[in-house]
């Protein structure tokens, strides 16, 4: 477990077996082990392929986050899956809990257009997986989303992923056999036939010299469901590989010509109030896609009133999580925003407490709240919220560098210049601060950061949900672990025991200020009892201690 891991999650003492990212090969069924591994591989090969789709993406709007969008919302989906994986740490969950995880977490995390659509497909594959495993089940499941996805969408158009979505159904339903990997190599080679073709069937894609970037986006996605049930990725041929072309052509054939915002949000609504609000939208704009069903659902659409449609999803139920972006703004010269500052921090922080203290010295926070880890999305909307021409990311959490990457390459395509700095836990990133000096040179700012962040040793204390296996020893529920540089290396009964021996082991390394982030329910004396023993046994050691808020962890520790 690192220590950065999101608060809320359940803890899993022991690190993770190889076997748990395996391949299964050749798969007889569509098992949790096979959906798994999909979402890992689609994460993985979107966010190789994300530039690249993103170069191609001319329709609906020549926005260029595609491929960012399909990565966004495919993680979302593979972060839910392996959440379900580490709840059942001493064995397999079953194949429902698995395929509703990863639906959830796709509608919850979806972004933009094409991420919203491919949130509906897998949303409606896991329906159908739900009642059965095999090729038949599976070439169901593929024929449900595509029809899905074409309903969601307000005003179908072919030449788009719906259309490579249908092929790759109807392929799927011609498979050879009834095993699951032969139906999915159909899907894959019907759905990369139908991407070569949407040129033909959409006049601004064959203008551009390019296929649509989110039939592409799906094409990657059904490759990784190939690798995923015969452990062997696709070829991918130079056609697959076609349709990257130079942003200025991008520029001289397509405008960015109608709605001026993109909305977005989760909406807690009954049917009936939904089909009103597909009414009400769109009338207001164009792309409409709304997905979802049981209560919950993911609103998408292009307007030029962003408070009309917010204020229509109010009238339906209750919207959270919005979003609005304004497309065009600067194209057309609308308005005039203020001057950009020169630099700013953007920071993941797990803590109300710890927001406020990296807010003090300047930061722009993003939380991480339990059960709910930030994805790219919110971190891009939080470097535009910076307003800098130059901003420096720190994620705080292994786990999160994909999506802070994903991020940051969007932000320079948007023309700020970012650098990330690779922290892993929030003690990290307070060391990475305390040394930020805006007045330098960016290049300088950041190396003096990176190395104070690099020279910052980590632990934290967690609370054992379960007995377990650790690299410690075997540990029991409700055993006190402390953990360094995300390994458990002591077990224990006593908070404060427990923390002072952890203590020790950093410092034995040496250390000149020892940094105690502590949760609002660790026990009041902790705090001075830990620095009494640093005083007593490390003389030449400092001791700074903060208050975390509602942290996951009881207490966390930085040696710098």
């Amino acid at each position: 477990m690192r220590p950065g891991l999101p608060a809320g999650s359940t803890l899993r003492c022991s690190p993770p077996r190889e076997e748990d990212h395996q391949v299964p090969h050749t798969a007889q069924t569509v098992d949790p082990a096979a959906v798994r591994a999909w979402c890992a591989l689609a994460a993985e090969a979107l966010g190789r392929e994300r530039e690249e789709i993103d170069a191609i993406n001319v329709y609906p709007v020549p926005d260029g986050d595609t491929g960012t969008n399909l990565y966004l919302t495919a993680d979302s989906a593979r972060r839910a899956v392996e959440a379900v994986f580490t709840a059942h740490a001493t064995g397999a969950p079953e194949l429902p809990d698995v395929v509703r995880a990863m639906a959830h977490g796709a509608l919850t995390g979806a972004r933009g257009n094409s991420g919203t659509i491919l949130a509906q497909l897998l949303r409606s594959v896991a329906e159908v997986l739900t009642r059965g495993r095999d090729g038949h089940h599976l070439a169901e499941a593929l024929r449900a989303a595509a029809a899905a996805a074409r309903q969601a969408v307000a005003h179908p158009v072919e030449g788009t992923i719906l259309s490579v979505a249908s092929a790759a159904a109807e392929a799927a339903s011609r498979a050879p056999s009834a095993a699951p990997a032969a139906t999915a190599a159909a899907a894959y080679e019907g759905a990369r036939t139908a991407l070569e073709a949407t040129p033909e069937q959409l006049a601004v894609l064959r203008e551009a010299g390019v296929v649509d970037a989110g039939g592409r986006g799906l094409v990657t996605v059904l490759g990784a469901l190939v690798e995923a049930l015969t452990g062997e990725a696709p070829e991918r041929t130079p056609d697959h590989q076609a349709g990257v072309v130079a942003p200025r052509v991008l520029k001289e054939t397509c405008t960015a010509d109608g709605p001026g915002y993109e909305v977005i949000y989760l909406l807690e609504a009954g049917d009936d109030a939904v089909a009103r609000l597909r009414a009400r939208l769109d009338a207001l704009g164009d792309s409409l896609v709304v997905v979802g069903g049981d209560g919950l659902w993911h609103v998408h659409v292009h307007v030029d009133d962003a408070g009309a449609a917010v204020e229509a999803g109010v009238e339906a139920g209750r919207p959270h999580r919005i979003r609005i972006t304004h497309f065009a703004a600067a194209a057309a010269g609308h308005g005039h925003p203020a001057e950009p500052a020169q630099r700013a921090v953007v920071a993941v922080v797990p803590g109300d407490g710890l927001a406020a203290l990296y807010a003090e010295a300047g930061a722009v926070t993003v939380p991480a709240r339990p059960g709910e880890p930030p994805v790219g999305g919110v971190l891009l909307d939080a470097i535009r919220r910076a307003h800098a021409r130059e901003v420096v990311l720190l994620p705080n959490d292994a786990d999160l560098w994909q999506a802070a990457a994903a991020a940051a390459e969007q932000a320079r395509a948007e023309g700020v210049r970012v650098a990330l700095i690779p922290t892993r836990a929030a003690v990290q990133g307070v060391a990475a601060l305390a040394v930020h000096q805006p007045e330098r040179r960016f290049d300088e700012d950041v190396v003096a950061m990176t190395a104070a962040a690099g020279t910052t040793r980590y632990g934290e204390l967690a609370v054992a949900a379960h007995r377990s296996f650790t690299s410690a020893g075997v540990c029991q529920a409700g055993d006190v672990l402390g953990l360094i540089e995300g390994d458990v290396a002591v077990i224990g009964r006593d908070l404060a025991d427990t923390a002072r021996t952890v203590l020790d082991r950093m410092l034995a390394a040496g250390g000149e200020l020892v940094t105690l982030i502590l949760a609002d329910d660790a026990p009041p004396s902790l705090a001075d009892r830990l620095e009494a023993h640093v005083r007593a046994r490390h003389l030449a050691v400092d001791t700074c201690v903060h208050r975390g808020g509602d942290q996951h962890a009881p207490l966390m520790i930085g040696d710098e």
